[in-house]
């Protein structure tokens, strides 16, 4: 637009007061899901590199009780470590205490599970932000939308001679208010679904380690029982 009074600034300057507030809604909400996306995606890049290098430890062959007492305590563990210590732990706590391997395996895979749900919180932090993002600006840019038309009517009511340039500015701020609700929900959406399903697959392969951790200590205790008996 080449007159400075239709600009896209001029109008979001101009626009009445509902509008403006939904505009700043629109924008607070965007800023704030492009900084949950780029956490996110770094968080999840981060996690799926310490899962493929803890992985490659593990399965190294080097011995479980060296490499439980290589993670240090004092430090937040994540990812497969944190369900590896958690559940080597909890194994070691209860051998000495208990004849019942059931009850040795059974405190394991409660340890593990925990520590899988800590895991499944961590990976899927803030992404109900985006999914509120996604879902909400599209309705309160239509909002917008509806707000400016109702504007231009009423301005048509009033006006002696019905004009474009009557109408125009409420049109063309209804048109951006629906043009920024997409601009917030397009990029939420888009992101929620990739970041959903990238923790989901993670999560996957943290349950599967899980699984094989535990058939390990499985055979453990049971060779001990045999041994024992």
């Amino acid at each position: 637009m080449n007159d400075n009074g239709m600009s896209i600034p001029h109008l979001i300057m101009s626009a009445s007061t509902v509008v403006q507030v939904v505009m700043l809604l629109l924008l607070v909400g965007s800023v704030l899901s492009w900084v949950v996306i780029f956490q996110r995606s770094l968080a999840l890049s981060k996690a799926k590199r310490e899962y493929a290098d803890f992985e490659e430890t593990f399965w190294s062959g080097v011995d479980l009780n060296e490499l439980y007492r290589d993670i240090p305590d004092e430090e937040p563990r994540s990812g497969a470590e944190h369900i590896f210590k958690a559940g080597f732990r909890e194994f070691n706590r209860l051998l000495p205490k208990t004849r019942n391997p059931q009850a040795v395996l059974e405190g394991v895979q409660r340890s593990m599970r925990v520590a899988w749900s800590r895991e499944e919180d961590r990976l899927s932090r803030h992404l109900v932000f985006l999914a509120t993002v996604a879902s909400a600006s599209p309705y309160i840019g239509l909002f917008g939308t509806v707000w400016g038309i109702m504007g231009a009517f009423q301005s048509l009511s009033l006006s002696q001679q019905a004009t474009l340039a009557t109408v125009a500015p409420w049109i063309a701020e209804a048109l951006i208010a629906t043009a920024m609700g997409l601009f917030a929900a397009i990029p939420a959406v888009i992101f929620y679904n990739r970041l959903s399903s990238e923790a989901t697959r993670l999560l996957g392969r943290y349950e599967a380690f899980a699984e094989e951790f535990y058939a390990i200590l499985h055979r453990n205790v049971q060779g001990r029982d045999t041994t024992s008996g």
